[in-house]
């Protein structure tokens, strides 16, 4: 079969870490050109000296990607470098789970949330356009969150924002057919990715788990200490019960390796075993 990721230009935020990493060596590994952008600079130093070791093709610069310009100069750098952009991957963002209780000390990471969640990804949006649209051709993928498709207690704001990433991914496709492909990748929970280190309130998860939440709460804390039964941790098993960061970068890489002709819309991955109910 073809392999429509080799050779491509793909730009990544939140490259340093999460699935931002995992993707930016699946697709260098695949054959890819990638240009990762991160706040973190020593872990984008120790992603490109990992791909480059490995053979892959990869640059990187330090990208706020709340700030217009620096987007604009990673899709720059890129195209500098490389000479196009085919893919923009939408990755960074955090996960402050918070009750509107709880606004004294989550509303500075609630605001951050909404600048990085939503500005950044129409950031990144607005810096690949053009030259996708002169290059008459373009993907843009957006990293969002089944927390986007309905709200629910302890997630107004980072369900908002993902909802926000949502609307912003439909209303391009629907500009920009026949030139600038969306697709919008929606995870379930990933533990491993480290997301979980910005939740404010840990029991602000309940909304997305309903009623499996007196269950579920009990096998996180068993995952945690590394006592779920080797069925619920094993992925060859129905009842695998969180996701591994690679599931959701094989799904980003799955939807880059598509012909020019053949957009995919929505991918939502998930453990078979989990408890969310969005």
């Amino acid at each position: 079969m073809t392999d429509h990721v080799a050779g491509k230009v793909v730009v990544v935020t939140g490259a340093g870490g999460g699935f931002g990493r995992l993707v930016c060596i699946a697709a260098a590994e695949r054959g890819a050109r990638v240009m990762g952008g991160d706040i973190d600079e020593p872990a984008l130093a120790a992603l490109e000296a990992e791909v480059a070791a490995a053979g892959g093709s990869i640059a990187t610069l330090k990208t706020d990607v709340t700030r217009l310009e620096q987007q604009q100069a990673l899709v720059a750098s890129a195209i500098e470098r490389f000479g196009a952009i085919d893919v923009m991957v939408n990755n960074a963002g955090v996960m402050p789970l918070a009750f509107f209780a709880d606004h004294e000390r989550a509303m500075e990471a609630w605001n951050r949330c909404i600048d990085i969640n939503f500005r950044g990804v129409l950031n990144g949006m607005v810096a690949a356009h053009d030259p996708m649209v002169e290059q008459g051709r373009g993907q843009v993928i957006n990293v969002s969150s089944i927390y986007g498709n309905f709200p629910v207690v302890g997630a107004g704001v980072y369900g908002a924002t993902k909802a926000a990433v949502d609307f912003l991914s439909e209303s391009l496709r629907m500009e920009s057919r026949g030139r600038i492909k969306v697709t919008t990748v929606k995870p379930t929970g990933v533990p491993a990715t480290g997301l979980a280190g910005g939740v404010v309130n840990p029991e602000a998860v309940v909304g997305i788990l309903g009623p499996n939440a007196a269950t579920d709460f009990t096998r996180f804390e068993a995952m945690a200490a590394g006592q779920l039964p080797a069925e619920e941790t094993n992925p060859e098993s129905i009842r695998y019960f969180a996701l591994a960061p690679q599931y959701i970068a094989d799904a980003i890489l799955h939807a880059i390796d598509q012909p020019w002709g053949v957009s995919i819309g929505e991918i939502t991955v998930r453990a078979s075993g989990d408890g969310y109910i969005l």
